[in-house]
C-alpha cells in the first residue's frame, strides 16, 4: 500500500501558542496529532506555521523564529519517523531571512513555511528575491500558508466568518498572482512552492486570467509574461487542505494535474482527515495519480531536498 504523507499539518510549540490570540487552545496537543495520524493511516506529516500575531506579543520576529523553529526541531527529533518540519523566517527583514535559513537547516527542518503576505507586502515583492535564489539553490520547498493577520480586504470587512473563508483565500490567490507577475516562477524554474488551499481560488480563475491577459497584451497594457498565465501557474504545487468535495478536487485536478497536488489534512482546523482521503478515492484518475497526491509528490519533493 502506498504511503500517505500529510503536507499541511499544524502543531505549535506551547511557548509560542500562549502568545497568540487564537492558537493557544488545542494547537499544541502532540498526543492528539499522533493519534489522528495513526487512526487515518498517515505515515508522516509536515508541521507548518499557520501565521499568527505571536511576533507582536513576543517582541519581534527574531524571538518568534528562535522559539518556533527550535520547538519544531525538537519535536521532529523526538518523532523522526512521523514528523517533518518547515521553519519560519523573520518577515519584513530581507537582510535577515537568508541568514535564518542556515539555522533552519541546522535544526533538521526540511523547508520553509511562509505566510502569503506580511503587512500588505506579497511574496512577489523584489525584497524576497535573495530568498528565492537561496531556496532554489538548496532545494528547499517553500510552503505558503494564507495570511491570517490582516489579510487582503480586512481593512474593509472585519467579520469572523468572512475573514477566514474569503479573505484568507484571496490573500493566497493574490500571492500566487504577484509571484507570477514579478517573474519569480519564470526566473526560478527549480523553485518548488506549495500553496495551501488550492492556492486560494486560482483554479476558478484560469480562463479569466488567460482571456484578460490576451486582451491587455493586444493593447500593450500588461508586460509580456512569456506564455499564458495558465501555463505558468499550473506548474506550482498546491495542497488540498482537508477538502472532501469531489467537485472541488476535480476542478483542481483538471488544472494542476495529479503531479502537482499534495494531500494535506489541515489539522487541527480539520480533525477528520479520513473523509478527505476517502474523497480522493472517488476521483476519476488511475491508481498512480491517487498515490502521487496522497504521498509520492511530497516524498519526491523531499528527495529533491536531499540531492
Amino acid at each position: 500500500m502506498s504511503p500517505v504523507w500529510d503536507a499541511h499539518t499544524h502543531w505549535m510549540p506551547p511557548e509560542v501558542a500562549q502568545h497568540t490570540s487564537f492558537y493557544h487552545t488545542g494547537w499544541s496537543d502532540m498526543n492528539l496529532l499522533l493519534k489522528i495520524l495513526d487512526d487515518a493511516g498517515i505515515e508522516k506529516a509536515v508541521l507548518l506555521y499557520p501565521s499568527s500575531d505571536a511576533h507582536l506579543k513576543l517582541g519581534g520576529w527574531s524571538r518568534l523564529c528562535d522559539l518556533y523553529n527550535k520547538g519544531i526541531g525538537k519535536k521532529i527529533k523526538e518523532y523522526p519517523d512521523r514528523l517533518l518540519g518547515a521553519g519560519i523566517l523573520p518577515m519584513g527583514r530581507p537582510d535577515e531571512m537568508v541568514h535564518e535559513i542556515d539555522k533552519i537547516q541546522d535544526l533538521g527542518l526540511i523547508g520553509l513555511s511562509l505566510a502569503s503576505s506580511h503587512e500588505g507586502h506579497y511574496l512577489g515583492d523584489d525584497g524576497f528575491s535573495p530568498l528565492w535564489e537561496r531556496a532554489e539553490h538548496d532545494n528547499l520547498p517553500v510552503f505558503v500558508h494564507s495570511q491570517t493577520i490582516n489579510p487582503i480586504g480586512f481593512d474593509r470587512v472585519k467579520d469572523p466568518l468572512l475573514m477566514p473563508v474569503v479573505e484568507y483565500l484571496f490573500d493566497i490567490t493574490m500571492c500566487a498572482g504577484t509571484m507570477m507577475m514579478s517573474g519569480v516562477f519564470n526566473r526560478h524554474k527549480g523553485l518548488n512552492v506549495v500553496f495551501a488551499h488550492f492556492a486560494g481560488v486560482l483554479p476558478f480563475l484560469v480562463d479569466r486570467f488567460d482571456s484578460t491577459y490576451s486582451m491587455l497584451r493586444s493593447r500593450d497594457m500588461v508586460k509580456d509574461l512569456g506564455s499564458a498565465p495558465s501555463k505558468i501557474l499550473k506548474n506550482v504545487f498546491v495542497d488540498i487542505s482537508g477538502v472532501k468535495s469531489t467537485s472541488l478536487l476535480t476542478m483542481a485536478l483538471d488544472f494542476f494535474g495529479p503531479q502537482h497536488i499534495l494531500w494535506g489534512s489541515d489539522f487541527p482546523a480539520q480533525k477528520n482527515p479520513t473523509e478527505s482521503l476517502e474523497a480522493l478515492e472517488t476521483l476519476d484518475i488511475d491508481k498512480e495519480g491517487k498515490e502521487n497526491i496522497k504521498g509520492k509528490n511530497l516524498i519526491n519533493l523531499m528527495k529533491k531536498k536531499g540531492e
